[in-house]
């Protein structure tokens, strides 16, 4: 098959550049339309109480979270003065009058309601609420406007503009500014870096061209996305990364293999059609791996999660085409001048013989040392990860003098609970059984953590009860806090909601969901491994190194944004003493799926050394040779371009470009560079065995 697609590339050469070229402009060109329609939210489970509530809240009753909290900070004069309360009202009735703001309630128009006053007195929430959900694009647009007009100074007042439109335009707009940054540095150092690597400016090209085709092509699958379904801001990141990474992982190989044949002397179209046979088949069953792995993020109950499924599995599918369909055409028609303009003349000519060679037959002449040093290192770096602790992202993601993460802040240290984020209870029928609610609702107030519990409102058939608690929604404090309130004895049809219950269903939704996700990737990718090698035992090794380095990862990413040891390394941020649980399972799925990436470039080499008669010792040490240089150069230029990712101000943004960087340096360098070899060693010709009954099943080299 890859044969005969290799001959087409090449006949067709001049009509498959130009299909590809006007590919990449149309997708261009649409793809640009999503950035407008991407929301920072998505932490919601659908199927959960939580969304239940919010549900009937929004469409049975018309009522919704406000999109913005403004604090009025009256100084040193308590908010109940007559000239700080009518200041007060007449700056309500100004926010009211606002494009985008469907009603306002504050301390002075509600009545005094304690809640919504400091516990100083000296400060008072104007609740602000518009058309839009949370972390809706609308909602963002009414926070914008908000903290542009409303914080800061009025009138001998200080306001401080928060809540989840103003804390969602914020994160919005920092991770659309630092991937800008991001671009500008990971772009120019990955093409001085493929320069390097491949001594010659022309081939140095090609993986930025295929990479940058798979971003712009993810980018107008993930619009179409946006028509009908929720698709995250934070999928951009993703979507970049992924595609200029995996772009240049898969045209790297490509592009060497095909320069290596055109130097044993055979013809362009040979070429190509030999590069396609091995390479490009790598290319494919790599690149399928990726993709099943990345595809049981859609299997979680979160749009966030989701969205991240359709960025990945996009990119990765477009990162495959482009190097299949785009790249072979283009080198055809660049030939032998592929090799033009050259800069470094000893990385043109590929060697069968040297520094990676010498180190595999080094490591393979101690192998039990190998294994060993490799474990205690690995081992050491994973310690940290007992102390591993989960969240979900929140206003502490923003820079500390951040002016949304600083109102944020100033609410939970001023205000008695979260005012803005309280617990609802509904009771359907519940009505006709207000004694028995009564009761409930003491116990509810008696809860640890509750600060507050409001009168019963009956509406219609059904009861409403709002609850306020003392810390932050979604904390591992507040789950466990929603937890107590759930198993407190409550009247049959109760329902608990709000934005703490929201988080504990969103957390509640991935536990169970995690199982049947890691079941999917280990499996599909022990079948896959298994057809591409003929081996039982190869996939399972690659799956236990794959997990030893993801539990490396996993500790250093501990150590420092839970433990918040050496900050210098990744730039300041906010230590909560948590991750967050999306982006913990973002990283991992990733680092999985890029880990067998860089599994089947080694094991397609050395399986063909095999099959050429090689010995299990030279097999590995000429395909870590031929393979390792290419490996490491694909790390590097990962890592390179999620490390970019580092200088982001978000901190779960920064904790996935540090991760991913981390995770592939350490598989590129201790897991395939020593402990691959050592256990090739080790196994010896065991490495290829499988019962015969299942050989019929693998491909045919």
């Amino acid at each position: 098959m890859f044969e005969k697609l290799g001959h087409v590339m090449f006949k067709r050469r001049k009509s498959a550049v130009i299909l590809f070229i006007v590919g990449i402009l149309v997708a261009g060109a649409f793809g640009s339309m999503a950035f407008s329609r991407l929301d920072s939210g998505g932490y919601s489970d659908p199927n959960s109480d939580s969304y239940k509530v919010y549900t009937y809240l929004t469409e049975e009753l018309k009522l919704s979270d406000p999109a913005v909290v403004i604090i009025v900070d009256s100084g040193s004069t308590d908010v109940t003065d007559p000239v700080v309360a009518q200041k007060g009202i007449a700056l309500e009735k100004k926010i009211a009058q606002e494009a985008g703001v469907t009603k306002t309630l504050s301390y002075w128009t509600s009545g005094g309601e304690a809640t919504l006053k400091s516990a100083d007195g000296k400060a008072a929430y104007i609740l602000v609420y518009g058309d839009g959900e949370a972390f809706t694009p609308e909602s963002q647009k009414l926070g914008k406007v908000m903290q542009e007009k409303y914080d800061g100074q009025y009138e001998g007042l200080t306001l401080y503009a928060g809540g989840v439109g103003v804390v969602g335009h914020a994160i919005t707009k920092k991770i659309s500014d630092d991937l800008k940054i991001a671009e500008l540095i990971s772009i120019p150092l990955t093409f001085i870096l493929l320069v390097l690597v491949f001594g010659a400016l022309a081939a140095s090209a090609m993986p930025l061209i295929v990479g940058v085709a798979a971003i712009l092509g993810a980018f107008f699958i993930l619009y179409l996305f946006t028509l009908f379904t929720t698709v995250s801001i934070y999928a951009l990141n993703l979507t970049t990364g992924m595609g200029l990474g995996l772009g240049i992982d898969y045209a790297l190989l490509m592009v060497n293999r095909f320069r290596e044949e055109l130097h044993r002397g055979k013809s362009v179209e040979d070429s190509i059609v030999t590069t396609m046979a091995t390479a490009g088949k790598t290319v494919f069953y790599s690149g399928m791996t990726v993709l099943v792995t990345l595809l049981s993020l859609t299997f979680f109950p979160l749009p966030f999660l989701q969205s991240f499924g359709y960025a990945g599995v996009s990119v990765v599918a477009l990162a495959v085409i482009g190097a299949l369909f785009g790249l072979p055409p283009i080198m055809a028609l660049l030939g032998d001048r592929i090799d033009k303009g050259v800069v470094r003349k000893s990385a043109i000519t590929p060697k069968e013989d040297g520094r990676w060679a010498k180190t595999a037959r080094l490591v393979m002449k101690r192998p039990v040392s190998a294994v060993v040093l490799s474990m205690v290192i690995l081992g050491i770096m994973a310690a940290p990860i007992t102390n591993i602790k989960f969240s979900q992202g929140d206003s502490r993601m923003l820079p500390a003098d951040n002016k949304a993460a600083f109102a944020t802040a100033l609410q939970a240290e001023r205000f008695p609970g979260q005012t803005g984020t309280p617990i609802e209870i509904i009771i359907r029928d519940g009505a006709n059984k207000l004694d028995e609610i009564n009761v409930y609702t003491a116990k509810v107030g008696q809860v640890p953590g509750i600060v507050a519990v409001l009168p019963p409102q009956t509406i219609g058939n059904d009861v409403r009860v709002i609850a306020y608690q003392e810390m932050l929604p979604r904390t591992p404090e507040s789950q466990e806090l929603i937890h107590n309130v759930r198993n407190v004895d409550s009247p049959d049809g109760t329902l608990v909601g709000g934005v703490a219950a929201d988080y504990t269903d969103s957390q509640d939704g991935i536990s169970r969901t995690l199982p049947w996700a890691l079941a999917w990737i280990v499996l599909s990718v022990l079948v896959l491994i298994f057809v591409f090698t003929g081996s039982i035992i190869l996939p399972i090794k690659a799956v236990i190194l794959n997990f030893l380095s993801l539990g490396a990862t996993m500790g250093a990413l501990t150590w420092i944004f839970v433990d918040g040891n050496m900050q210098w390394l990744v730039g300041s941020f906010t230590v909560t003493g948590t991750l967050d649980t999306s982006i913990v399972i973002l990283i991992a799925v990733v680092v999985f799926g890029l880990s067998m990436d860089y599994e089947l470039f080694l094991l397609s080499r050395i399986r063909e050394e095999h099959l050429a008669g090689k010995s299990n010792v030279e097999s590995v040490a000429i395909g870590l040779q031929r393979s390792a240089r290419i490996i490491t150069a694909a790390a590097v230029l990962l890592a390179v371009v999620f490390g970019a990712f580092v200088t982001s101000g978000v901190t779960s943004i920064k904790t996935m470009g540090f991760g991913v960087a981390l995770a592939v340096m350490l598989d590129a360098t201790i897991v395939r560079g020593l402990l691959v070899p050592a256990l090739m060693r080790l196994f010896g010709e065991n490495n290829w065995w499988a019962p015969k009954w299942m050989q019929r099943f693998t491909l045919r080299h």
